[in-house]
């Protein structure tokens, strides 16, 4: 600021969200408080705070809402790579030593991983699209710690579906315009990517059915979230679940992503 004569109209206040104190209330908060998925990270909750202890009653913040989105897909390559690393825990004389007790643990903590890097849209098998929008000028801390998105997608095309494909959108509403910044796998690549996040046991789809459930979020001590879900072919008993650990993510950067 000083280098730029600019220390008479700007001040740095440096110090935690929760502990500084400013002598008026702001017309604008402006900050990145995403993380892939939006929520992941946990940093929406301090953002929230901010608006709550700093901004006028009709200030405006930016970004002002993002969303959740996802869609069922298929990808046997992703789901097969995660099978394969589970399978050295198959070897029952690995150097004298059996492993196979460990392989259900293995494969569990392989399939609770969420999978963050780009995918092709190819691999999305319904043109439907599961939204939760949050608006960051109304949400609690509260809100943010705890939702369910319910779900329920018409397959387009027979295939076995492995899991989620999802990305997120985030808006910057002004006083005249707004601006979109969406994660879409269409959209120019963002460092957040996309991310999927898989069943260990991939449901079979047929054209036409239709696939319900829900995805439930609850915030942990890792600055993250588990997320719980349970997927179910309408008219039948078969059903796929699995809860992933978001804040154990593994990148798997591909430039399209497999299909």
């Amino acid at each position: 600021m000083e280098a730029n004569g600019l220390s008479d109209k700007i001040e740095v206040i440096q110090g935690r969200i929760q502990q500084v104190e400013i002598p008026e209330k702001v017309d604008v908060i402006v900050s990145e408080p995403i993380g892939f998925l939006l929520v992941h990270e946990r940093m929406l909750e301090v953002y929230t705070i901010a608006r709550e202890r700093f901004l006028k009653e009709d200030g405006l913040m930016f970004p002002s809402t993002g969303s959740i989105v996802f869609a069922p897909m298929t990808d046997e390559a992703l789901h097969s790579e995660q099978l394969t690393k589970a399978d050295f825990w198959s070897t029952s004389d690995f150097y004298g030593v059996d492993l196979t007790s460990a392989i259900a643990v293995a494969k569990k903590e392989y399939f609770s991983q969420p999978v963050v890097g780009c995918f092709s849209s190819a691999s999305l098998l319904s043109a439907q699209r599961a939204v939760h929008m949050v608006d960051f000028s109304a949400t609690t801390c509260e809100e943010l710690q705890n939702f369910e998105i319910d779900f329920n997608f018409r397959i387009d095309k027979t295939a076995l579906m492995h899991g989620f494909g999802c990305w997120f959108d985030i808006s910057f509403d002004g006083s005249s315009s707004s601006v979109v910044l969406s994660t879409h796998p269409d959209c120019p690549a963002t460092h957040w990517y996309q991310c999927r996040l898989l069943f260990p046991d991939p449901l079979a789809v047929n054209k036409g059915q239709s696939v319900y459930g829900q995805m439930s979020f609850k915030a942990n001590e890792k600055f993250s979230f588990f997320v719980t879900i349970t997927a179910t072919i309408d008219g039948t008993e078969i059903t796929a679940t699995n809860t992933i650990n978001l804040h154990d993510q593994m990148y798997h950067y591909l430039n399209g992503g497999s299909s």
